[in-house]
């Protein structure tokens, strides 16, 4: 029995020197951080909540050098620097969280943490923070919607009096995600404690469908675009842009079914001051003379060219007699085509499985005219050669006429030089990796000489 209570006096004893030392060991870390306590895999043990502070005070230093960029479409939209964005690693927080360990105001909990540290049982980790102010970012992100963000568009086809009166493609939309964006935003910016340096933040927007599609609203297997024709007009006088305008117009909406040939001169009708159009400069019995439809063959050319582009029979085509400048704004001599009802026509056929609709456009401010095709295409392929010009010949001399009904010393232009020449290209098209279309297109320009009207009157 006296065994006994010896052997549990010493086993009180050595307690309560151990309790004594740990209580001891307890108040030397009054307004420190407990052992065994880890931000970023650092150890912070006995240091002071300023003591961190001061730690990712420095460290912030490497990371306010940085600058995070916004990038849409591949073209930088916005850049931020570390210091507009007031961004450092929160000191603070962290000193709070590492301080709180051993200090809980849950005494069981509060109890279990001390005894844990003190007696290397427990280990702490915590994971710094970096935080900026994000009202720059979102300002822009919601400018960025504003400018970029664009809603689905439904397809629309409308048929009436035998052409398409109203039409347009179903056109996708698509919408800046500014929550997504924030968010890769931030992890960017936490990805400086990993990797210093500066950051690229892509955008991504989401793509809205439309709901509505041309293929599922027609019955005429008209479905995408097939191809573009497109001719400059700059330097025309303005009754020939109404013309050209005019007569672009008569085609908007026209339908070629499968398998039919479109002819210029009966699409267009009558072409005259009874129809609307005014006098421009045409070329007539070899002279250029004012004469009502000037302009008229700048659309012929376009849908030439659109034709072509979509790799269509050309059944009828006819070049100008002379270099036009016109027709050599955007492209080598020999890509024209002349019409002159009744006589001098443009025809194409249709000869894909689904029926053609034309829609026109005119940019005004560039001088353009589109003709745009549509329908489904049946994976033909085109080849269109560069033109070939030679035997290039300079235009004549001028000519002087005199004119008794000018005043005397009145000069008056009415026909202007060009360069003659002989143009061609070769057109193929391939279907199903066979051969379907080969043409040689020629065109044979005259030298063209300028003449001048010579006044006589007194």
């Amino acid at each position: 029995m006296k065994a006994r209570i010896f052997v549990f006096g010493i086993l009180a004893g050595l307690v309560l020197i151990k309790f004594g030392q740990l209580y001891n060991l307890n108040r030397s870390y009054s307004g420190k951080i407990y052992p065994h306590v880890y931000i970023d895999q650092v150890n912070f043990s006995g240091k002071t909540k300023q003591d961190i502070v001061d730690y990712f005070k420095k460290k912030s230093l490497a990371v306010q050098k940085n600058n995070f960029t916004v990038v849409l479409d591949s073209q930088p939209v916005a850049t931020f620097s570390a210091s507009q964005l007031a961004l450092k690693y929160d000191g603070e927080t962290s000193a709070e969280r590492a301080y709180l360990i051993g200090r809980s105001s849950f005494f069981l909990s509060r109890i279990y943490q001390v005894a844990g540290s003190l007696l290397n049982l427990s280990r702490f980790d915590f994971i710094s923070n970096i935080i900026y102010n994000d009202s720059p970012v979102k300002e822009r992100l919601d400018s960025l919607k504003d400018e970029y963000d664009k809603p689905a568009k439904n397809a629309l086809f409308k048929f009436e009096n035998g052409r398409v009166a109203s039409f347009h493609k179903e056109e996708k939309g698509r919408e800046i995600v500014t929550e997504s964006i924030m968010s890769d935003f931030d992890n960017s910016v936490q990805s400086l404690k990993k990797k210093n340096g500066d950051k690229i933040i892509t955008v991504n927007p989401v793509i809205l469908l439309p709901e509505i599609t041309l293929a599922s609203i027609n019955n005429y297997g008209i479905e995408e675009l097939i191809a573009e024709g497109r001719s400059n007009y700059s330097h025309s006088i303005l009754t020939r842009i109404h013309n050209v305008l005019l007569a672009a117009s008569k085609f908007n909406g026209v339908l070629i079914p499968p398998g039919k040939t479109l002819s210029f001169n009966e699409t267009v009708g009558d072409i005259s001051s009874l129809t609307g159009y005014q006098p421009a400069y045409i070329i007539k019995e070899g002279k250029t003379v004012l004469g009502d439809g000037g302009g008229v063959c700048q659309v012929s050319t376009t849908l030439f060219r659109a034709a072509l582009n979509a790799g269509l029979p050309i059944v009828e085509r006819t070049a100008h007699a002379y270099r036009v400048l016109y027709y050599e704004n955007d492209m080598k001599p020999g890509f024209d085509a002349t019409v002159f009802g009744p006589t001098v026509d443009l025809k194409i056929k249709n000869d894909t499985p689904a029926y053609i609709l034309i829609q026109t456009e005119a940019d005004e401010e560039n001088n353009l005219l589109y003709f745009r095709l549509y329908g489904k295409k049946d994976n033909r392929k085109v080849e269109i050669s560069p033109a070939i010009l030679w035997d290039v010949a300079p235009p004549p001399d001028p000519k002087y006429q005199e004119d008794a009904t000018l005043k005397k010393g009145v000069v008056k232009q009415i026909d202007f030089p060009a360069w003659g020449g002989k143009a061609s290209f070769e057109y193929k098209v391939f279907k199903d990796q066979k051969q379907v279309l080969d043409q040689k297109f020629y065109s044979s320009y005259r030298p063209w000489q300028a003449v001048y009207l010579v006044g006589t009157a007194d």
